[in-house]
Formats: structure tokens, C-alpha cells, sequence
């Protein structure tokens, strides 16, 4: 009886101790990503979508940039196929049909810009770090700028529709826009930053 009970009280404390050092592991990877979004505007978004890297990206700087330009590049285009079907559907009329064909083109740009920045941040180097953080600044800018012009082209315009394209839009500009946050931590944290694998 007394070697059950200490087995028991063994299991119990082995329990114990695994899901503390559990919790303690995902309290790290929640610190990681909150600390990464800290620079972001939209914070709370940054961690929601960003909160999967956690574990790879660490403390990087690089891999949180890395992460933010992909997860933007996976939710531009989502939006972009969203609007081609809306466009298919010939949902939206007149002035609004124009500013629909207009936010196809203008996001099939974005996708462009994210993806040649993503290329730029898979392969960093120490001698070209000013010039690629020059052109990761200007491509992700100029992606957030055309999320922005379909959006203009939207304005003033009502209905359920275009309520409802505009939030899709608008939630891709706010990505885009921490991933640009987290490009701009990158610049700012230097090349040492850059030393990890």
C-alpha cells in the first residue's frame, strides 16, 4: 500500500511539473510575440496572427520581419481572391465596378512587392543591409499604399457589398502595415541582429 501511495505521489508531482514547465514554455512564446508586436500599431492583431511564430521566431528580429511579410503576403492574397470573385459575381455597379477593378490590379501589386520583399529578407547580408532595408521599407510601403488606394476608391460609397470589402481591405492594410513595423524594428536593431540562423 505504501509503494502505491508513493508512486502515486510520484505520477503526481512528474503531472505537476510537466504542465508547469508547459505553461512556463507558452508564457515565453506569448512574451516573445508580444515583445515583437510592441512596435506595431495594431498590436492586438499582431498577436493574433503572428502569435503561431512564436517558438521559431524567438527574439529574432529577422524571423519576426520574415513572419509579418508572410503572413501578409497569405492575407493580401486571400483579399485578392475575394475581390475577383466579387468582380466575377458582378456584385458591385458603376462607379464602384471601376473602383473594384482597380483594387484587383492594385493588390496583384502588393502581392508582387510582398513577395519580392520576402525574397530580400530570406537572404539578408551584412554588406548589403542598408540597401535591403532601403527596398524592404519602399516595397512594403508601396504594398500598403495600393491597399490604401482601393480603399480610396471606396470612399463615401455604402452598402453592405462594399462594407464588407472595405473591412477585408482594411484588415490587410492593418497586416501589412506591422509587417512594415517589424521591417523598420529590423533596420533599427541593426546588423547584429541579422547573426541568427
Amino acid at each position: 500500500m505504501i509503494i502505491i501511495a508513493r508512486l502515486m505521489f510520484l505520477l503526481a508531482l512528474f503531472l505537476l511539473l510537466v504542465t508547469n514547465t508547459g505553461q512556463m514554455v507558452f508564457a515565453q512564446d506569448d512574451n516573445n510575440v508580444r515583445d515583437a508586436c510592441s512596435v506595431t500599431r495594431f498590436q492586438s492583431l499582431c498577436v493574433q496572427t503572428l502569435g503561431h511564430f512564436s517558438r521559431t521566431a524567438g527574439t529574432s528580429p529577422s524571423k519576426w520581419a520574415r513572419a509579418g511579410v508572410s503572413v501578409s503576403i497569405g492575407e493580401v492574397k486571400n483579399v485578392e481572391a475575394y475581390l475577383a470573385q466579387v468582380k466575377r459575381q458582378g456584385q458591385l455597379k458603376g462607379r464602384n465596378s471601376v473602383a473594384l477593378s482597380d483594387c484587383v490590379e492594385t493588390f496583384g501589386y502588393a502581392i508582387d512587392e510582398l513577395h519580392k520583399s520576402l525574397g530580400v529578407l530570406r537572404s539578408l547580408s551584412k554588406s548589403k543591409f542598408s540597401t535591403q532595408m532601403g527596398d524592404l521599407n519602399t516595397w512594403i510601403s508601396a504594398a500598403l499604399t495600393d491597399e490604401v488606394t482601393c480603399l480610396d476608391g471606396f470612399e463615401g460609397s455604402k452598402g453592405t457589398n462594399v462594407k464588407l470589402l472595405q473591412n477585408r481591405v482594411q484588415n490587410a492594410s492593418y497586416i501589412t502595415s506591422n509587417a512594415l513595423a517589424l521591417i523598420n524594428k529590423l533596420a533599427t536593431e541593426g546588423l547584429g541582429s541579422i547573426n541568427d540562423p
